[in-house]
């Protein structure tokens, strides 16, 4: 037995009544302070769990595992450089924003620059967390697509239209403090999914634990260290790649730090980040080997390969696994992306009334207004993204969702890591207006950079690391603006 539409939507169906009633549960007498760091109330544990679900996304969920096809576990130096980069984040970021007693991680930049560059900072996060959300939205909306609303034939378009409404209802009265319950819930989910899956291939290919060791271990797939300083998979390329991923896209991104704002104090929050990447390692550990154990099992049933990687999971889920492992992918999937994308809302709803409408110095009544206003309106401005992102995805065969989220990244949290890198480590003062002119043309240099780059240093080709020269053109750029009182000219 299969999944069957009218099964799909009852299972789908039945998840999100159960997510909104746990929101109607949080949400009830929630205030805006509610909504934004949840009043700083929310157990350690509970937000570090519920960060996997968040972080991983259903680009992980079904990029990482078809990757290994062409990329083998060289993901993995990233996962390594995460470890690094969060560690930075627990011990200097953090306490930074504690001390500060920050809801908008970015109000920091006006209290070290000016109003510029507060708003540059802020600017860059609302447009590189819409687009990744839109990416991981996209995802879903396409299983969903795949899985259930083809068969009826439902356009995409409404399909998106009803993948952000159901986000928006259990998210838009008790924001963050609903989102770090609802992203627990769905966060086992995800992690059931993967060990539903691999249980399955070890019983399908008759293998013991030790063989299913085996099968992974000494796959040509396996291969994690690359050392060749061409090749993009390079170790040192993807190691400080992902240390500076996890800095902009967790220590500088209102997503996540907002969650962490939301621990009871500084020993809490980092109680929560060290034992949040604890875990991350080993989740993503599964997921490569899942994607080992997915092309084995491709291979010993002769099933042919899809032409997108990220097509992979799905379709032997959907139609080679069985019920039991389908509706745990099913699960999987829609767990994984909406842990990410609530929260992402939510951030980009508060980054947006904090930072562009000042609602912190209004009345409950007035910020209970716009944040519903907002709120609205970035849900519609997903629909549009995410449509826009399919077009794109249509055109490009073979491209893969994971890479183009981090290469989007590289570009858009660039700015952010040459802002906050700057006024951390050193104590000039610049001239404030010109700040978004710098953090514009420093994105624009590291594309055309990275365009040219084989022809201009030797074959060499970026990878992730495009963030980094992103970042320090941005630091250059600011030098560039410093006070002629504090160069002693």
């Amino acid at each position: 037995m299969t999944l069957t539409p009218p099964l799909v939507l009852s299972i789908v169906a039945g998840y999100f009544i159960l997510l909104i009633i746990i929101a109607i549960i949080t949400s009830r007498g929630a205030s805006t302070d509610d909504f934004f760091v949840a009043s700083n109330q929310a157990p350690w544990y509970l937000v570090a769990f519920g960060m996997i679900g968040a972080s991983i996304s259903g680009v992980t969920f079904i990029s990482i595992p078809g990757a290994v096809i062409h990329d083998s576990f060289s993901y993995f130096q990233v996962v390594l450089g995460y470890l690094l980069g969060y560690l930075f984040i627990g011990t200097v970021l953090m306490p930074l924003y504690y001390r500060l007693n920050l809801i908008s991680i970015y109000t920091y930049l006006e209290t070290r620059y000016g109003f510029w560059a507060y708003k540059t900072g802020a600017f860059f996060f609302l447009l590189s967390r819409t687009v990744g959300a839109s990416f991981r939205l996209f995802l879903a909306a396409g299983v969903l697509q795949l899985g259930l609303f083809n068969a009826w034939g439902v356009p995409f378009e409404l399909t998106t239209l009803i993948c952000v409404f159901l986000i928006w209802v259990y998210t838009f009265k008790g924001g963050i403090k609903t989102i770090i319950w609802t992203d627990t819930f769905q966060t086992t989910f995800l992690i059931l999914a993967v060990i539903v899956s691999i249980f399955l291939i070890k019983d399908e290919l008759n293998l013991g634990w030790t063989e299913l060791v085996n099968t992974v271990s000494s796959s040509k797939y396996s291969q994690v260290f690359f050392w060749d300083w061409q090749d993009n998979k390079n170790f040192f390329k993807q190691f400080f790649a992902g240390a500076f991923i996890a800095i902009v896209m967790t220590g500088l991104d209102q997503d996540l730090m907002q969650k962490n704002l939301s621990c009871k104090n500084i020993q809490e929050a980092q109680k929560n980040m060290f034992w949040f990447t604890f875990v991350l390692v080993f989740v993503n550990i599964l997921f490569l080997s899942l994607g080992v154990l997915l092309y084995a099992y491709a291979s010993a049933k002769g099933i042919a390969l899809p032409s997108k990687t990220d097509d992979l999971y799905p379709m032997l889920a959907f139609q080679h696994f069985g019920l039991v492992a389908g509706i745990a992918f099913l699960l999987g999937i829609v767990a994984s992306t909406y842990a990410s994308a609530d929260s992402a809302l939510a951030s980009l709803t508060t980054s947006f009334c904090v930072d562009f409408l000042g609602v912190t110095k209004m009345s409950e009544q007035s910020r209970q207004k716009y944040v519903t206003i907002v709120h609205i309106s970035f849900s519609i401005l997903l629909v549009l993204m995410i449509i826009l992102f399919k077009a794109i995805n249509d055109a490009d065969p073979k491209g893969s969702v994971v890479k183009s989220l981090f290469t989007a990244a590289g570009y858009t949290y660039g700015p952010l890591l040459g802002l906050f890198s700057f006024g951390l480590f050193t104590k000039l003062k610049v001239r404030d207006a010109w700040v978004p002119l710098a953090c514009l043309i420093a994105p624009i240099l590291s594309y055309i950079i990275n365009i040219n780059s084989e022809a201009w240093f030797y074959g060499y080709k970026f990878g992730f690391e495009i963030l980094i020269v992103n970042g320090i053109l941005t630091f250059l750029g600011l030098l560039l603006l410093v006070k002629r009182k504090e160069t002693g000219n």
